[in-house]
């Protein structure tokens, strides 16, 4: 029996989320990622963090960060970072939207199967909560020193995991599967 949207099919006895059918689940994923894509670009674009000591006034992107921790003889943590907070949740939502645009038109994209399963591989790799929970615990050790000022990309970064999680909760996995099969039928 097909679930309505809006609804979620639970377990009679001990009450546990056996499926669920997000409303607009195509729309509203399609609109999370390209929000999320845009602050993925503010995120990277503008200072991260700034910091002022003794009269110094010092700021980092995120990218400059990743350069210093190379430079300062940290490439394994550089590498690290870049790719858990960087560079997997871009191709996260590179792949999201070659999955989604197409649906979204009409059409299936014929690398649809790898694409999404490119998608939950690549998925629990992007940390960036991770990272911005890192940076957090050591501003905080900082701001004794000096003043501490978060950039533009903190709070966009801080919006990109919220709006990534918002996305994943959005997105209906059944219907994604459900059009492969019709596909297949057809």
């Amino acid at each position: 029996m097909p679930i309505a949207p809006g609804e979620t099919a639970r377990c009679v006895r001990c009450g546990a989320e056996l499926a669920r059918n997000p409303p607009d689940s195509l729309d509203r994923t399609l609109a999370y990622t390209l929000t999320a894509a845009i602050l993925y670009g503010l995120a990277n674009a503008f200072p991260l963090i700034g910091l002022e000591l003794q009269g110094r006034y010092a700021e980092v992107t995120m990218f400059a960060a990743v350069r210093n921790l190379w430079q300062i003889g940290m490439q394994p943590v550089a590498a690290l970072v870049f790719v858990t907070a960087q560079l997997f949740p871009l191709l996260e939502m590179l792949m999201i939207l070659l999955v989604l645009v197409p649906l979204r038109l009409g059409r299936r994209s014929p690398r649809l199967t790898a694409f999404f399963r490119l998608v939950l591989s690549v998925q629990p790799w992007g940390m960036t909560e991770v990272f911005l929970l890192g940076m957090l615990v050591s501003l905080v050790k900082l701001a004794h020193s000096g003043s501490v000022i978060l950039g533009t990309a903190f709070w966009a970064t801080a919006a990109l995991i919220l709006v990534l999680t918002l996305a994943g909760r959005a997105f209906d996995r059944r219907l994604l599967w459900r059009m492969v099969r019709l596909e297949v039928e057809a």
